[in-house]
């Protein structure tokens, strides 16, 4: 039978979906003082007669009319209705410190967004700020207290995860010296989301187990060979304790996939036994060393009998920062604050691609708007002798594929990135529809980010990798990889597939403001697991390339 705090839970959770959902203001507010009436009284309404439930104090004959229906059916029949109307996403928002049903309204009827990580991603993209009651303030707080609850979820983007993982290892290698340890699995091969942090270890189990609960790590799975811990951080760290003869085998089985250890050891089999280092598992077998981070997909084996790996994609490579956004737009640094980044940080140019005019919620460019911006671009690029600033714009795909702007003005940038970012919710039908076109438009340079998902947020719309792939190929359009960790998309699994077919790819930061730079490492993490090369790679270019490129691939 439902106790009074349960049935209080629900008055006001119907409360808040009414404001939500802009119903009668007067009942939900009549229901929110239901609930907190319901809270305070000195009986539990499951021992009060039902004919006088509307006599006790702050109900009323509506009210006890709902109680009953709770107290006959376990819910409210209304309540139901509402839930039914919102989005799993939109409930989860009222779990957030410092959003209220006024907020999540405005957010959900007015922004169009309807799970928590797009509007983490809206925050960073500073969204937030064009609407009333979003200040800069409020913004930074539902940022942290989104950043906070998705910590408690389970599962961690690598770029989240990352400095908390060395750290941890960092902290083991410093407690116990003359013992090995090592990050592997998911964490060594690059993964784009962590679930566990998995460390290998020759040291004794016991004493490990003893330093971990004497620093506030809870023992959650307990076995011989491994226990698996959780800390403040809410991340599941397993440690595996092994021989220290058999560290290094142990370390090989765990830094591939399943489906690369059946293959590996039906092609080669004793390859990794009483080896001293991994260079010796692959003398054996004849091929060249396969990096961890490739260690995923079996038909990686074969490709190492003829190729060494060496032109993979690194860090370094990245020459330009194409795709990033203004404060023209929805970012947080003028032009040429970006550009003194960019130059500071040793590269050659500069993409600026501002959201176009559909984008409204971003403070896309109006036509007007666009040639002021060239203008000023023109201006900054006069001060500049071996560096450039590019006229980019990020043009919305419109709903039946075709691009924001008139052929007039599509003709007056740089280059143009194609991307979806309203009506997300299309079969792959419609959505190859909208991509195919907007690709075939002879304008379009760059296809961005092609599913639109959002890592452990939001699902890519469904499209045809295979036939975008082509479709890119035949027009000359580059495919992106979006670097931002919550994007990496196109994702890593079709990069090799991309390459071989012959497409350009680019992994491209979009982003907000300078520090946003940053993330072209985890764009280049992911591309390494895709096998991309440096000379695949748009922005790996230099400037004279890129200049080149912009003339003569079309």
């Amino acid at each position: 039978m439902p106790d009074n705090y349960s049935i209080a839970d629900q008055f006001a959770l119907l409360s808040k979906l009414m404001d939500i959902h802009q119903e009668n203001s007067f009942k939900s507010k009549s229901y929110a003082s239901a609930a907190f009436n319901i809270e305070k009284l000195p009986v539990q309404l499951e021992t009060v007669p039902r004919n006088e439930l509307a006599t006790q104090k702050g109900i009323g004959e509506s009210t006890a009319k709902k109680i009953i229906e709770i107290l006959d059916t376990g819910k409210m029949s209304s309540l139901e209705e509402l839930i039914i109307k919102t989005p799993p996403g939109i409930l989860e928002m009222l779990q957030i410190k410092g959003l209220g049903p006024k907020k999540i309204s405005t957010i959900w009827k007015e922004m169009g967004i309807e799970t928590i990580g797009e509007l983490l991603y809206a925050c960073n993209e500073n969204r937030l700020l064009l609407y009333k009651g979003f200040g800069e303030k409020t913004q930074k707080n539902v940022a942290d207290a989104i950043s906070f609850f998705l910590k408690h979820q389970g599962h961690f983007l690598y770029a989240e995860i990352e400095e908390y993982a060395l750290h941890m290892n960092e902290v083991l290698i410093n407690k116990f010296p003359g013992y090995n340890w090592a990050l592997v699995d998911a964490f060594a091969r690059q993964m784009p989301t962590i679930e566990t942090l998995t460390i290998l270890t020759d040291a004794s189990a016991d004493q490990v187990k003893q330093f971990m609960q004497e620093n506030s790590f809870e023992l959650v799975e307990a076995d011989d060979s491994k226990n698996i811990y959780k800390g403040q951080e809410q991340i599941n760290i397993e440690i595996i304790t092994v021989k220290k003869q058999d560290l290094v085998t142990e370390q090989f089985k765990l830094n591939a996939s399943q489906a690369f250890m059946e293959a590996w050891e039906k092609d080669f089999p004793g390859a990794i036994n009483n080896m001293k280092n991994d260079v010796d598992a692959f003398k054996h077998a004849d091929i060249h060393p396969i990096p961890v981070y490739l260690r995923e997909d079996p038909r990686i084996i074969n490709i190492a009998k003829n190729y060494d790996f060496n032109d993979i994609i690194q860090t370094s490579d990245i020459r330009g920062i194409i795709h990033t956004h203004s404060d023209w737009s929805d970012g947080l640094n003028t032009i040429e604050e970006m550009t003194k980044a960019c130059i500071a940080s040793g590269y050659e140019y500069l993409v600026i691609s501002d959201h176009s005019k559909s984008a409204f919620y971003a403070n896309g460019l109006s036509e007007e708007r666009i040639k002021a911006q060239h203008q000023y671009i023109d201006e900054l690029n006069s001060k500049y002798s071996s560096f450039k600033i590019f006229k980019s714009i990020e043009c919305d795909i419109l709903n039946d594929g075709s691009l924001d702007y008139s052929d007039n003005i599509l003709g007056t940038f740089d280059l143009v990135i194609a991307s979806i970012h309203s009506n997300l919710k299309m079969s792959e039908e419609k959505a190859m529809q909208r991509i195919l076109k907007a690709i075939e438009n002879p304008y379009t340079r760059i296809l961005g980010h092609p599913t639109g998902r959002l890592l452990l947020s939001r699902q890519g719309y469904p499209i045809d990798h295979e036939k975008v792939i082509d479709a890119c190929i035949a027009n000359k359009v580059v495919i992106e990889i979006n670097a931002h960790p919550r994007r990496l998309d196109i994702d890593w699994k079709w990069i090799m597939k991309a390459q071989d077919k012959g497409a350009i790819l680019s992994i491209n930061p979009d982003a907000h403001h300078v520090d946003g730079y940053k993330d072209v490492r985890f764009g280049v993490l992911a591309s390494q697991k895709g096998c991309l090369k440096r000379t695949s790679n748009l922005s790996s270019y230099t400037l004279a390339e890129f200049e080149d490129f912009l003339v003569n691939y079309k």
